[in-house]
């Protein structure tokens, strides 16, 4: 529904609007008046680029009790993070805007609420971008939103365009959903963190005629610091040293999942109230966890990225990157969680050797490789018929999640389309264009490389990462580290090095036990049966871990015996087990390109358990790939099936089985059930990493 106010009555209203929004004092910016006129006033579409703290969300929620006022439909909100649905919804009921959300939590609302919107009873409706790719809610929902939507908002627009540091394929349906509504309903999209090809990425998306309102990007209390340390045990140290003398309550970002538990793992212990958060999370568990920082119950949360965009604490007084992200563009929206009501905030870089490897996995994973592609599309052409999820693995060496990933991506391209039952070919004129995710990727080693020269720069840190976002005001802060001189401690104590290095190499990896065949296993019955399960095993380390993990990766290259640091550790994570039914003897399965370590891990567990070891196992099939080669459960699943067999003795007692590396698991629970099946005693699986190297084809489990 159109609908166009009078400019005088907005001013007007704008000033007693806010005011009910943010408080008694709060005065409405010159450019938040002015796009909200674009808007409600004169019809537009409009990107507004503004840094983070300066209002955004005033905007939409004032020009939605405008045009509601004036009999407009309700405002669609496109809204990227749960975090950022329950801070927006609370703030509208401030100014009488009636907010619902439809997102992955609320599944048994979503009906109802669809219902109070055809009924004109909501004034605001939340959606996470990810349901548009849902045949269903596309069906139900967006019909609502193209008939009576008075106004459509894209909150963190950046991540529209593939050009960005935030890329979700599922933004780039807003774009063609926006053709549909026709030039009559204003469209506002708002960032704070787009350079100029972005911003034009994104304009042009919004629609041909937008209208860019940009503004300068400095954040006058943040003071930014880098401190190099040259190992993940110095960092933990400076940490444990550093955090308890900053003021109030902040954030340490990680890059992966693993790395939040280990860093906040590592402040507990050392007296510091931290607590670990990510995408993986129960949803639940990750509100508590913004609640209690929400009022300082904390001193740290150790976060991913998913603590990110939207999280709203005026009072956030450090954020501290323990590992770097990849962007200088998303450094600066990270940062910009502090200071928003502070004079003076802290934000530090400390960064880490391994940075640039996750980095580089998730730039070669993040774009559709041409030849996985074709196979997804020829698969499609030959089928003629729906193919779920799970039909395409089989035939695809992807992984769940980078599958799920191609999928979106040929979806939004039109390459495919997504129905009831799965996906079926789309567009048979659609070509893969190999030029633009050339120059993407291109873009995104150039933003790495940004990354470390902001690490290295000799000038103003935040001129630097302002200009890294086409700021033409960038100028000289006055405040940072290499504008003032003035440095947080560098040097961190010997035994608290020590400490964290001993830390760092004592945390158990617990391998959880696969209690399910893979979809499309040839079996009746999925769940597999209890008298064929392996216990829940233990690594030495992980593929991600700063402590085990470089050494180990290193170690795995070769075929050799263990050096004596392995040895140690590994009697070390024997004596800590805990098993209710300790193992009797000790076996392997039979390794191909690494014979001796297999053999001698064995040897040693033995020896160390004081128990026998017994070469029960032999490889039968000689066409196995490497597991590592394999990216998804069903390949791997068929790649360990029926490749093993029981030669030896087995005695019937609990038993240690010994491999290398454990990734996807299959080949330790295809030999736990032959040698249940064979009269063996519970299975207790040991291997010396969790994860394949980064060479190998899996990789770090990146933050959400």
């Amino acid at each position: 529904m159109s609908v166009r106010l009078d400019e005088t009555a907005v001013v007007a209203r704008v000033p007693v609007l806010l005011r009910a929004l943010a408080g008694p004092s709060a005065v409405p910016h010159p450019e938040q008046l002015a796009a909200i006129q674009a808007v409600v006033v004169d019809g537009r579409r409009v990107l507004v680029v503004q840094r983070t703290g300066w209002g955004k969300s005033a905007v939409y929620f004032l020009a939605t009790r405008l045009l509601r006022d004036a009999g407009a439909g309700p405002t669609f909100l496109l809204s990227p993070l749960l975090a950022l649905m329950r801070d927006q919804a609370a703030a509208a009921e401030r100014v009488g805007v009636r907010a619902a959300s439809i997102n992955s939590t609320n599944v048994r609302e979503w009906r109802a609420i669809e219902g109070q919107i055809a009924a004109d009873q909501v004034d605001l409706l939340l959606v996470s971008p990810e349901r548009l790719n849902n045949p269903g809610f596309a069906a139900r929902v967006l019909p609502l939103l193209t008939r009576q939507a008075g106004l459509v908002v894209v909150d963190e627009a950046h991540c529209i365009s593939d050009w960005g540091h935030d890329f979700r394929p599922d933004y780039r349906r807003i774009a063609q959903i926006l053709r549909t509504l026709g030039d009559q309903v204003p469209v506002l999209g708002t960032t704070a963190t787009a350079n100029a090809r972005v911003v034009a990425d994104v304009a042009e998306q919004l629609g041909h005629d937008t209208l860019t309102l940009r503004g300068p990007l400095d954040r006058a209390s943040l003071v930014l610091s880098v401190v190099r340390l040259p190992s993940a045990a110095e960092r933990l140290a400076w940490l444990a040293e550093q955090l308890p003398r900053l003021p109030g309550s902040g954030i340490v970002y990680c890059l992966t999942v693993p790395e939040t538990r280990r860093v906040a793992g590592w402040l507990q212990a050392n007296g510091i109230d931290a607590h670990a958060y990510s995408g993986r999370d129960d949803p639940a568990d990750r509100l508590v966890v913004e609640e209690v920082l929400a009022v300082n119950g904390c001193k740290a949360v150790v976060a991913t990225s998913a603590l990110g965009m939207g999280y709203d604490k005026p009072d956030l007084a450090f954020v501290v990157h323990y590992q770097a992200p990849d962007s200088p563009v998303a450094y600066y929206q990270q940062v910009g969680r502090a200071g928003r009501a502070l004079e003076r905030a802290e934000v530090i870089l400390l960064g880490g050797p391994e940075d640039r490897r996750i980095w580089e996995y998730f730039t070669t994973t993040a774009l559709p490789p041409r030849r996985l592609v074709a196979e997804v599309l020829e698969l499609l052409d030959d089928a003629g018929e729906p193919q779920t999820l799970a039909e395409v693995q089989r035939q695809v060496n992807l992984g769940q999640g980078r599958l799920d990933q191609l999928l979106k991506v040929l979806d939004v391209e039109g390459a495919v389309r997504r129905v009831d039952g799965g996906y079926v070919r789309g567009d048979a004129g659609w070509a893969y264009d190999a030029d633009r995710y050339r120059r993407v990727t291109a873009a995104r080693r150039a933003e790495q490389a940004a990354m470390l020269q902001y690490l290295t720069t000799d000038g103003c840190l935040m001129a630097f990462l302002r200009r890294q976002l086409d700021d033409p005001d960038a100028a000289p802060c006055g405040r940072c580290q290499r504008c003032t001189g003035h440095s947080p401690p560098a040097t961190v104590r010997a035994e608290l090095v020590a400490a964290a290095v001993r830390f760092l190499r004592d945390q158990d990896v617990t391998l959880p036990p696969r209690r399910q065949w893979p979809a499309g296993a040839p079996v009746t019955i999925r769940t597999i049966p209890e008298p064929q399960w392996a216990e829940p095993g233990r690594a030495l380390g992980e593929a991600t871990d700063a402590g085990w993990g470089p050494l180990l990766a290193e170690l795995l290259t070769g075929d050799q015996p263990l050096p004596h640091p392995v040895v140690d550790g590994l009697a070390r994570l024997l004596g800590r087990w805990g098993w209710e039914q300790p193992p009797t003897w000790v076996t392997f399965v039979p390794s191909r390109t690494r014979p001796t370590l297999v053999g001698d891990l064995a040897d040693q567990a033995a020896r160390l358990l004081e128990v026998p070891m017994y070469a029960a196992i032999q490889r039968v099939r000689p066409d196995t790939r490497p597991q590592a080669e394999l990216a998804n459960s069903f390949h791997q699943y068929h790649n360990a099936h029926d490749a093993f067999a029981i030669t030896g003795i087995v005695p019937d007692g609990p038993v240690l089985l010994v491999d290398d590396v454990r990734g996807s698991g299959w080949t330790l629970t295809t030999v736990a059930r032959l040698l249940r099946d064979a009269g063996a005693g519970p299975i207790h699986p040991l291997a010396l990493l969790s994860g394949w190297p980064a060479t190998a084809g899996a990789g770090p489990v990146r933050g959400e």
